[in-house]
């Protein structure tokens, strides 16, 4: 969640975010844009939650949901809530129509019909650039498992501030391009370098290296480790991961946690 000129934009919505979201206070009906970076389950897999809280709990107020993200964006949001193919469509239509649920939105201040979920759809690209009130958004490419699935990494722009979010995704020159200068870098960073180079995953990710040695090339002045791997979280891990990024970026690292939250100096 990046909260910016007054309004909140959601990036991604994995496991349990509508739930973690209530926890750090924030209701789902503040949310009008959410981005996808790609749709691996890890990062899509609540949003049939969160798009129906917001729905069911935005009232009087029918404000629209903007969805941005790469190819599968469309296809994922409609076989949530189309009337016709929508897994999730027999619950929106039954909150419309029933007497009890009809009468359960009126107490609540709306006003008969109910509408069903406004969505907005925008499937995007590297170099796609979304305009809000006070703030921008900008696209790029991320290299995590194509060609199976695409991927986008985001640059946030406000208040003469700067944000990058990379999603999952390796190393890349877009990457390092997308995040010159930027007051934020939050990257993914799963393992050690060390313990990804005896695998293949450093061809779909990043290690402690790798985000560490983005940030330095990009000039960023805070990096803010994401999707950390379950082995870098151990206690006894907690010096060797620091003096590993220490070896090749000499800014801020923050190691993020859930709920963190993280205000720009």
């Amino acid at each position: 969640m990046v909260q910016v000129s007054g309004q909140k934009l959601l990036f991604d919505c994995g496991p349990a975010t509508t739930h973690k979201l209530v926890k750090a206070g924030i209701s789902p009906t503040e949310v009008d844009d959410v981005f996808f970076t790609h749709h691996h389950f890890d990062h899509d897999s609540d949003f049939p939650t969160f798009i129906l809280t917001r729905w069911d709990q935005n009232i009087p107020v029918d404000r629209p949901l903007n969805v941005y993200g790469p190819l599968l964006t469309d296809r994922f949001t409609n076989g949530i809530i189309d009337e016709d193919i929508g897994l999730f469509a027999h619950d929106w239509l039954a909150r419309v129509h029933h007497p009890a649920s009809q009468a359960t939105y009126q107490a609540r201040g709306g006003q008969l019909p109910r509408r069903k979920p406004n969505v907005v759809v925008r499937e995007i690209g590297p170099g796609d650039v979304v305009d809000g009130d006070g703030w921008r958004v900008i696209a790029s490419h991320a290299e995590h498992v194509q060609p199976y699935l695409d991927s986008l990494a985001y640059r946030v722009e406000a208040e003469g501030r700067s944000i990058v979010l990379t999603g999952d995704t390796r190393p890349c020159s877009s990457i390092t391009q997308l995040a010159r200068g930027a007051d934020v870098l939050m990257m993914m960073c799963w393992e050690t370098h060390a313990r990804m180079s005896d695998n293949e995953e450093l061809s779909a990710s990043s290690s402690i290296r790798g985000a560490a040695q983005t940030a330095a090339e990009a000039g960023a002045k805070q990096l803010v480790m994401v999707h950390v791997g379950p082995r870098l979280r151990e206690p006894k891990m907690a010096a060797a991961r620091d003096a590993e990024a220490a070896e090749v970026f000499d800014g801020q690292v923050v190691w993020g946690e859930e709920l963190m939250e993280i205000a720009l100096a």
